[in-house]
């Protein structure tokens, strides 16, 4: 009976629950082909904290497709020095964000390209 219940719990009941639930909604468009880089890098560098497309994540990191983040507050320069150099914590409770290790200037600016696209399709320009 034990090993029923642990089976039916961890093939069942387990996949309902989420470990790192998203903190916004947002649209996702079909990414363009000049995304596909800063997409591909945001996903090994970025995803753990700040959430698939930047949904953010529960308990880790701020979603970036958020008004907060929108050009005119956060310009790309904000978010370079925040990768290259890390971040005191000053909009959300999560903690200061860690420099990202081991990305180029350009991989910086392509993750850019690729968060800044994901909010235009959201409405934030």
């Amino acid at each position: 009976m034990k090993t029923l219940s642990l089976f039916l719990f961890l093939f069942y009941f387990l996949p309902t629950f989420s470990f790192s639930e998203h903190i916004v909604e947002i649209k996702v468009p079909k990414i363009e082909e000049q995304y596909l880089n800063g997409e591909s890098l945001f996903n090994l560098n970025c995803v753990s904290c700040h959430g698939i497309n930047g949904a953010g994540v529960n308990g880790a990191g701020p979603p970036l497709i958020h008004k907060v983040y929108e050009p005119s507050h956060h310009g790309d320069g904000s978010f370079y020095s925040a990768i290259k150099y890390g971040v005191k914590s000053h909009h959300w409770t999560f903690g200061n964000m860690a420099a990202v290790k081991n990305v180029s200037d350009e991989e910086i600016v392509d993750i850019i390209k690729y968060i800044r696209f994901i909010q235009r399709a959201n409405g934030i320009k």
